[in-house]
C-alpha cells in the first residue's frame, strides 16, 4: 500500500446499525462526537438507519411496513379537503 495518501483524519471508527444493532469497525474520515468501546478499544461511533446486516437486498429477508393506516389518513385528510 502507498504511503501517504490516506487524508490525515483517516482512522477506524465505529458505525452502529439501529435495525440490526451489529456493529461495524472501518476506516473512515467521517467527523463524529460520539465514542464507543469496540472489542476493549475506545472508537469514535456514528450511528446508521439500516446497513448491510438490516437491509432486505442484502439478507434476503421480505420485511413488509403496514402502511394501511397512514394511507387511510392520506384518504381521510384528501375527503376533507373537497
Amino acid at each position: 500500500m502507498k504511503k501517504d495518501i490516506h487524508p490525515a483524519e483517516y482512522r477506524p471508527v465505529v458505525f452502529e446499525d439501529l435495525a440490526s444493532g451489529t456493529a461495524f469497525l472501518i476506516g473512515s474520515t467521517i467527523r463524529t462526537n460520539e465514542t464507543t468501546r469496540f472489542e476493549g478499544k475506545e472508537y469514535p461511533k456514528v450511528t446508521v438507519e439500516i446497513s448491510s446486516k438490516s437491509h432486505p437486498f442484502y439478507t434476503g429477508e421480505d420485511r413488509m411496513l403496514d402502511k394501511t393506516g397512514r394511507v387511510e389518513r392520506f384518504k381521510q385528510r384528501a375527503s376533507k379537503k373537497r
